[in-house]
C-alpha cells in the first residue's frame, strides 16, 4: 500500500532537503518512543521512512513516479465519486445481472447458471468492473454460485428482482433468446 510521505510530514512534494530535514527533526522528536507525553513508535517509524525516502535525491526521484501515480489514481476516485452518473450506471448493471439471472432460472430450473464469461458479454460490461457488481449481489444474498461453478440467482434475488428491477427482465429473457439463437 502506497504512503504518501508528503503528506505524512505535512510538506509540498516541491520541498527542498532544508525543509525535509527541518519538518523531520521536529516530528521525530514529537513521535520519538522516548517520548513519554506524544511519542509514538508506529508514527516515528513511518516518519523516519518517509525521511530516508525523501532526502536522498536517486530516493525521492523513484518515489516521485510512484507519487505521480498514486495522485492520478486518487484524482479518477475522486471524479468517479462525484459523478452522480456512477451509481445510477452500478444500479442499471446490477439490474441487468439479476435480471439476465432470473430469466436463465426460468427458462431452466434445474440447470439456472451463467457462467462469468457469458455474464460479462450479455450485461456489456469488463471483468474488472463487473466483479464489483458480484460480490455486492453476492453479498447481499441475492446470487451465488452453484456446484458447476457459474452464477445462478437466489430466492431473494428473484424477490429484488420482482420488486425493485421488474421492468427490466424481458429486456435480459431477448438478450437471452438472442445469444442462445447464435
Amino acid at each position: 500500500m502506497f504512503v504518501d510521505y508528503y503528506e505524512l510530514l505535512e510538506i509540498s512534494p516541491k520541498a527542498n532537503s532544508e525543509t525535509i530535514d527541518r519538518i523531520f527533526r521536529y516530528f521525530a522528536m514529537r513521535y520519538h518512543p522516548d517520548n513519554r507525553d506524544t511519542g509514538d513508535e508506529a508514527r516515528f517509524s513511518e516518519i523516519v521512512d518517509a525521511h530516508n525516502t525523501l532526502k536522498d535525491p536517486v530516493t525521492r526521484a523513484h518515489y516521485d513516479i510512484q507519487y505521480r501515480d498514486y495522485l492520478s489514481y486518487r484524482r479518477e476516485l475522486a471524479e468517479a465519486a462525484s459523478d452522480p452518473r456512477t451509481i445510477e450506471r452500478d444500479s442499471v448493471i446490477q439490474a441487468k445481472v439479476l435480471s439476465l439471472l432470473c430469466a436463465r432460472r426460468r427458462q431452466d430450473v434445474h440447470n439456472p447458471g451463467i457462467g462469468d464469461e457469458e455474464l460479462e458479454r450479455l450485461s456489456g460490461c469488463s471483468t474488472e468492473h463487473l466483479d464489483f457488481h458480484l460480490w455486492y449481489l453476492k453479498a447481499k444474498g441475492w446470487i451465488a454460485r452453484i456446484e458447476n461453478g457459474m452464477f445462478a440467482i437466489t430466492v431473494e434475488g428473484i424477490d429484488r428482482a420482482n420488486s425493485v428491477f421488474g421492468r427490466a427482465a424481458p429486456v435480459a429473457t431477448r438478450l437471452l433468446e438472442d445469444a442462445h439463437a447464435r
